[in-house]
């Protein structure tokens, strides 16, 4: 009896540690509030982070940024403007109904549809028509080869039988609840809140090891990094500074650092529909003002490199031949004198940022340097979701210090293309040159890579020439992992390429 005794509270003992394993909480932080959870609506990083665990293309990158299936099980080209996708036929959205081509189909339609205001919507633009073949094929038609008829299948799939009778789907109340085919689904979303995902039991590759994400609100780096250092978060970002200075061997103990070329870069946009910053004399003298190295070395402790241009270092876009500028304030001046401006009467003017990451930050020392010119800068700091509703998309702003995330295959078309400037569209400075919206119709149709590549680098050249954009800092991106999660690995894509993988051993 002992024995069998024995045996069974064995078995109950390894039966409770398994399913706390499986039954664990992964906890994240998000330091702004996502716009929409509607990933062809959302364009903000915060909504991106979210959305990511609840949806799926029809294909995607694996860690090496390969592209695999996702949705589709696999997909062939007939010819060059013409491509199949086979679906998986055991993939369920969250609320239990069955995905098919129909969902396909509809989220064409709905990205191109004239009431949706998206700037997804560039890359479907180039599709003559998508037909449903059967339940699980569908056909791609171009109306030419496209450079990326592949990659814009990784937009993430709507469910048609949720959202075929929504009236408006922009104000439609799924953008904050919605159901996906992803490995998780939300439990939880109030703003300014803690958001809760749980794994979807359904997930078509299998439920995700780890039962629950929680996304804390932390709105400033120092909460974030409060939480880090009281070990009550498993995964987030650390500073250069708090890297340096503020972590001690407890704390490397806990975590893995994982360190490595960010994906985004930092610059200052100018509303080039503003008077003020038409006159391209005025564009170059802030350019030739700003000490751009300074940047990386007081805000980043040399963890980053200068900003150079639009598209991403060690891609066939980037132009090495383009430098940064050197400061100059001698020829600053000089060409802020040319345009009408001097000591008595200077150039000033509001530049909007966010008060979340290191923003407010980079604007203070800019307004610094700036002043070493002549230029008065003013400073107008707000809430990400305020600056975001409020500034960025009404346009109303004479500049903004920002970030963007640069992507493995560049598209100039959705921010550099003059037509993007219409709404919903990324172009929202306003930047137009006849020249570079050729280069990019042109690159368009080409699927020769070496070809687009040099197409690519020269729109790059034409584009940091123009100065629309003051291009400042590419960070380094430095992640934090709990020790107790596994497998982790480094992949180009970043450490959570297989989360539904990992393991959180928290028992």
């Amino acid at each position: 009896m002992w024995y069998n005794f024995s045996m069974k509270t064995l078995l109950m003992t390894f039966l409770f540690f398994t399913s706390t394993v499986f039954a664990s909480t992964l906890h994240l932080s998000i330091s702004a509030n996502p716009s929409r959870l509607n990933p062809i609506l959302s364009t903000d990083k915060t909504s991106s982070d979210v959305a990511q665990w609840m949806f799926n293309g029809l294909i995607k990158y694996d860690k090496d940024a390969n592209i695999i299936p996702d949705l589709a099980q696999s997909y062939h080209f007939v010819d060059d403007t013409t491509l199949i996708f086979e679906l998986r036929d055991d993939v369920k959205w969250s609320d239990g109904a069955p995905f098919s081509a129909r969902d396909v189909l509809f989220t064409y339609e709905t990205i191109i549809s004239p009431k949706i205001f998206t700037p997804y919507a560039s890359g479907f633009m180039h599709i003559e028509y998508v037909k449903m073949l059967d339940n699980f094929k569908v056909e791609v038609k171009y109306k030419y080869p496209y450079f990326k008829a592949l990659e814009v299948w990784m937009m993430e799939i709507l469910p048609e039988h949720k959202l075929k009778n929504e009236a408006d789907l922009m104000t439609s109340k799924f953008n904050q609840n919605p159901l996906g085919t992803g490995p998780y689904t939300l439990t939880q979303f109030n703003i300014s809140k803690d958001i809760v995902l749980e794994a979807n039991p359904s997930y078509f590759i299998h439920k995700a090891n780890i039962g629950q994400i929680i996304f804390h609100y932390l709105p400033d780096r120092s909460a974030e990094f409060l939480m880090l250092k009281s070990k009550k978060l498993d995964v987030g970002s650390l500073s250069p500074l708090q890297l340096e200075r503020q972590i001690d061997e407890d704390f490397r103990k806990h975590y893995t650092i994982y360190e490595d070329i960010a994906h985004n870069y930092s610059y200052m946009g100018f509303n080039l529909k503003s008077e003020k910053f038409k006159d391209a004399r005025i564009r170059e003298a802030l350019s030739l003002a700003i000490d751009r190295q300074e940047l990386v070395d007081i805000l980043y402790f040399g963890h980053g490199k200068v900003c150079t241009g639009p598209f991403l270092p060690g891609t066939g876009a980037f132009n090495e031949n383009v430098k940064a500028p050197k400061p100059d304030i001698a020829r600053a001046k000089a060409l802020l004198k040319e345009a009408g401006y001097d000591d008595a009467h200077p150039f000033v003017f509001e530049l909007s940022t966010s008060a979340n990451g290191s923003g407010s930050y980079s604007a203070q020392i800019l307004q610094h340097q700036l002043k070493k010119a002549g230029v008065v800068m003013k400073l107008r700091i707000m809430e990400w979701q305020a600056f975001l509703n409020t500034v960025v998309l009404p346009r109303n702003f004479e500049a903004v210090l920002m970030g963007w995330s640069l992507g493995l295959k560049p598209d100039a078309y959705s921010i550099w293309h003059s037509e993007s400037i219409r709404k919903g569209g990324f172009n929202f400075i306003g930047y137009e040159n006849s020249e570079v919206d050729r280069l990019i119709k042109e690159a368009e149709q080409i699927v020769d890579q070496e070809k687009f590549d040099l197409r690519y680098q020269e729109i790059f050249a034409k584009i940091v020439a123009d100065n629309p954009y003051l291009f400042l800092v590419i960070p380094n991106e430095i992640t934090v992992v709990n020790k107790e999660i596994t497998p982790v690995s480094t992949s180009i894509i970043g450490v959570m390429h297989n989360v539904v993988d990992w393991i959180k051993q928290d028992f």
